[in-house]
């Protein structure tokens, strides 16, 4: 063979596995469609600053990921927080603290109704095996939506956990599985978790961009990474696989594919794989999210005590955070509803953001330095975002073949991890399980 291993997708779960393969002694190739690396991590510059375009944040217990951060020299800086938060809700702009909004002390019993509901449903959940779990049918069988229908949330209820799950799946609760949402939130420890800035999943962000460690590591694994290589079929047998792409044909004992589950859809692969394969990754489908940015001088709603986080209830833009660095200028970012809002010219665009900021923070939101926004949904790799939003009936039917490997197929991806599924830290930790799984593999070929 040519090779060792080819790696299919240079994000960061593709990048993990071949780092950690290539420190193994073995002999990889990276193969990677876009003329970038990173996958779904993605920065530029707004304003002169870095910024990301893709994934952002990292928190506690991502240990995964951090430890990678540290050891390639991309430090991490705190997420603002200091001040009162802002919620744009019903026509009318409020302060709140900490993460769930004081909408009244009805609110207040619900949502902690709910919560102490999920997390009980969660005790009974298997993370690595949820199909197993005692009522994966009846979970699978609902969406989120259609479970806190069932259990009478309120309207205002249900509209806060649909922001959850915008921002979380970039899909709306009824299309997400109830037993895909429990499982999903219990690899990040649990709702707190998983929403907290301050001992949460945002709590720091990367002041050089997430971006960074990918290309840090495509860096040092050099000509082994090979860009603008649209890999279009894999043909294998018990001991070999032949990847064509548009850079040419590869061939290697062992294959890992990092991709997305919808994303193999784009490959044919030969012989097929059991049908289960081609309709896991038709029910895997990717959720729908935009980020949208503005710059201005100086964060100014830090000098109204405002700690430029929000929540609204009237779109396009649903969160924000402030993500300014220490010396400036201010970076206000807002996750953004594609709906209604991807097909519009971008100065349409623009003003439909400036003036959800406008809503929150007063008029001089409305006249940004620079601005920027990364619509997922329009990127030709994976387009969506920023994880699989799976919905009802495709856990139990196809949940156990989201990284069964094929002959000398192996799977990789934030998806396929079972902690911190959807984040950098699931991508980093599903790299280092697919690298292990190869080693392991080619090691019993010499014996």
């Amino acid at each position: 063979m040519a090779h060792d291993v080819v790696v299919i997708g240079a994000g960061l779960a593709g990048l993990t596995a071949a780092r950690a393969l290539t420190r193994g002694g073995l002999d990889v190739v990276v193969l990677e469609g876009r003329d970038r690396v990173g996958g779904r991590t993605f920065s530029d510059t707004l304003a002169g600053v870095p910024v990301d375009r893709g994934a952002s944040f990292v928190g506690p217990t991502q240990d995964a990921v951090l430890a990678l951060a540290a050891e390639l020299g991309c430090p991490t800086t705190p997420t603002y927080h200091d001040g009162a938060n802002l919620i744009r809700w019903r026509g009318k702009v409020r302060s709140y603290q900490g993460t769930i909004p004081n909408l009244g002390p009805l609110s207040l019993l619900d949502i902690g109704r709910i919560q102490w509901q999920f997390e009980r449903i969660a005790k009974g959940v298997s993370i690595t095996e949820p199909w197993t779990s005692k009522n994966a049918a009846k979970l699978d069988g609902i969406s989120l939506g259609g479970w806190l229908h069932s259990i009478k949330a309120t309207s205002t209820s249900h509209d806060l956990m649909a922001i959850m799950s915008r921002v979380t799946w970039g899909a709306e609760p009824d299309e997400v599985s109830m037993l895909h949402a429990v499982r999903y939130i219990s690899t990040s420890g649990g709702l707190n978790r998983m929403l907290d800035v301050v001992g949460g999943a945002q709590q720091d962000h990367f002041p050089g961009g997430s971006h960074q460690m990918a290309a840090t590591m495509a860096a040092e694994l050099g000509e082994r990474v090979r860009l603008g290589a649209v890999v279009s079929r894999i043909e294998w047998s018990d001991d070999a696989v032949a990847v064509m792409s548009s850079a040419g044909a590869i061939e290697a004992r062992r294959a890992v594919v990092a991709v997305a589950p919808m994303q193999r859809l784009d490959i044919d692969i030969a012989p097929a794989p059991p049908i289960e394969y081609q309709q896991l990754a038709q029910s895997w489908p990717l959720g729908a999210l935009t980020k949208s940015y503005a710059a201005y001088p100086t964060p100014f709603w830090r000098a109204d005590g405002r700690s430029g986080q929000s929540l609204s209830d009237q779109g396009p833009v649903f969160i924000t955070f402030d993500v300014s660095p220490a010396e400036g200028p201010g970076i206000l970012l807002g996750f953004t509803d594609p709906r209604g809002f991807d097909a519009l010219p971008e100065e349409q665009r623009r003003e439909k953001v400036l003036g959800c900021f406008s809503a929150l923070f007063g008029e001089q939101a409305a006249t940004p330095i620079d601005y920027l926004d990364q619509r997922w949904g329009a990127e030709t790799f994976a387009p969506g975002g920023p994880t699989a939003a799976v919905p009802p009936g495709s856990w139990t039917e196809f949940g156990t073949f989201l990284r069964r490997p094929v002959g000398p197929l192996h799977w990789a991806g934030t998806e396929t991890a079972d902690e911190w599924t959807g984040f950098m830290d699931g991508a980093v930790r599903s790299g280092q399980r697919a690298a292990a799984e190869v080693t392991v593999s080619l090691a019993a070929l010499r014996n």
